[in-house]
């Protein structure tokens, strides 16, 4: 099952390393080039579904913010989406919807 932009970009930036919220907010915001924008009341709400999926976990935290890593069900659902993206690619490649890099 494909995963939601959002979830995409959440887990993505948590295969760097745990973050907390603000901290998520942050990269996704980066990586994405500011086409993603979380918003702090749906970021609590994204973070508690994919808890509840098993894709992240609470992780320990030196300080009082509550940082989120990867599950290991997380990280195959990356990994999974990653290869589904990759074949959409190949496939929109190959009837010339897009070009090679540096093309």
């Amino acid at each position: 099952m494909a995963l939601k932009p959002a979830d995409l970009h959440i887990l993505l930036a948590l295969s760097k390393a745990p973050l907390h919220g603000y901290g998520l907010m942050k990269e996704v915001e980066a990586e994405s080039s500011g086409e993603v924008r979380l918003e702090l009341g749906s970021l609590y709400r994204l973070l508690a579904r994919l808890m509840d999926e098993g894709l992240i976990r609470p992780s320990s935290a030196a300080d009082r913010r509550r940082t989120y890593a990867l599950t290991p069900r997380g990280r195959a659902a990356l990994e999974d989406e990653t290869r589904r993206l990759a074949d959409l690619v190949k496939l929109m490649r190959s009837r010339h919807l897009l070009k090679e890099a540096g093309r």
